[in-house]
């Protein structure tokens, strides 16, 4: 039996509405798949996340330099308390960032992070970051934000590492989303 021109409509109207809803699923699940993809791998200089550092310590060290950026839309100061740290392989380290709330009603901020070289992001693990969740800072307030990192000992035996003597640790802080535009730019433009 033949099919009409109007069930071949409808049967193709029907592929293209599961086509549509197929991809609308992918492009929805996309940035958790993506973020997971990314810390599994490191891919991008992503780094790990650590339940604790590791016994043993490596003779080899690296300097973690430490490097902070605001996204224009966020009234903040973001800052490394120290610029840069030596730490053995497999060694626990705290270091801080100091954030100050340049406007003048509390604001929420959500950072990104990243390593550099990318090549090392599976090798540095933090055990505790201000970056996992978002960071709410009253008006004119200052805090300095923890993270606890270490280099995993293994960073040593991969040889495409050799040349890895320093790690930079970079941090973005964006407005969360929903929070309201800045009304005193030039108040803060000032200080």
């Amino acid at each position: 039996m033949a099919r009409t021109p109007g069930r071949r409509n409808v049967a193709t109207a029907g592929a293209l509405l599961g086509i549509v809803v197929v991809m609308g699923g992918l492009a929805y699940a996309s940035v958790p798949l993506y973020r997971w993809f990314c810390q599994v791998t490191g891919f991008g200089g992503t780094t790990q996340v650590a339940e604790a550092a590791p016994t043993e310590l490596h003779e080899r060290s690296v300097t973690v330099r430490f490097n902070a950026d605001v996204n224009s839309a966020l009234p903040w100061r973001f800052q490394p308390v120290e610029r840069s740290v030596k730490v053995r392989l497999g060694e626990e380290r705290l270091a801080f960032y100091r954030a100050k709330n340049l406007a003048d009603r509390p604001v929420t901020g959500t950072a990104t992070f990243n390593v550099t070289p990318a090549k090392a992001g599976p090798y540095f693990s933090k055990l505790d970051c201000f970056c996992f969740t978002e960071q709410t800072l009253e008006a004119d307030r200052s805090v300095d934000m923890p993270v606890s990192f270490y280099v995993d000992p293994e960073l040593a035996e991969d040889r495409n590492l050799d040349d890895v003597t320093t790690i930079t640790l970079s941090y973005t802080f964006f407005a969360a989303p929903g929070q309201p535009e800045s009304r005193d730019s030039a108040r803060i433009a000032a200080k």
